[in-house]
């Protein structure tokens, strides 16, 4: 298969400098939100667009994320184990320090303006569901769940809860959040356990 050459095709970041630029646009992001960023600069010396480092830096915490998943999962021996794992991989999504929520939510503010942003965020989001939808089905096989209907639904509504709880914890950091975050953690539990 031949190489793009066209001088459209955007390049990957890849080295050193392209992690100096995604922990720079992560953070701009994270504290000042996508569209109060000024890294335009950045962003022409990258060989892209605001919105191509956006993804990115996205790509990036998810890579992460998903190798953190994996390792949770694949210890997880008991169904409490599961339902840890993913509350563990919740909770160090609703407190990083570097914006990673943040950058998330405007990602998800910037698709409506921009097809490119709506096509990688929904990519992204068909990925994690079928990752997750992989590790429940191995989980099952392995008699650890039982799951309450198709693992592609549970992770949908898993992945649901999440990001359902993290919008309100970021737009009131101040909420007493116990309640509906235990209430959370045991409609995960049920999900995940048949009877």
């Amino acid at each position: 298969m031949e190489a793009a050459t066209s001088a459209d095709a955007p390049r990957k970041l890849e080295g050193d400098k392209a992690q100096r630029i995604i922990a720079a646009m992560r953070a701009s992001v994270g504290s000042r939100g996508a569209a109060a960023s000024t890294f335009d600069h950045v962003a022409r010396e990258a060989g892209g667009s605001k919105e191509r480092l956006l993804v990115e830096v996205v790509r990036h915490d998810a890579a992460e994320r998903n190798r953190n998943m994996d390792e949770r999962m694949a210890q997880a021996h008991t169904a409490d184990e599961v339902v840890q794992a993913l509350v563990v991989g919740l909770e160090e999504f609703l407190e990083d320090d570097a914006g990673g929520q943040a950058v998330i939510y405007e990602m998800l503010s910037a698709s409506r303006h921009s097809d490119e942003i709506r096509a990688e965020l929904a990519e992204l989001y068909r990925q994690w569901r079928e990752r997750l939808a992989g590790w429940l089905r191995t989980k099952e096989r392995e008699g650890v769940i039982r799951l309450q209907a198709d693992p592609e639904a549970v992770a949908s509504i898993l992945f649901s809860l999440g990001d359902g709880f993290g919008i309100q914890v970021l737009s009131d950091p101040g909420w007493d959040q116990q309640g509906a975050f235990d209430l959370g953690v045991a409609t995960a539990r049920r999900l995940l356990s048949a009877g």
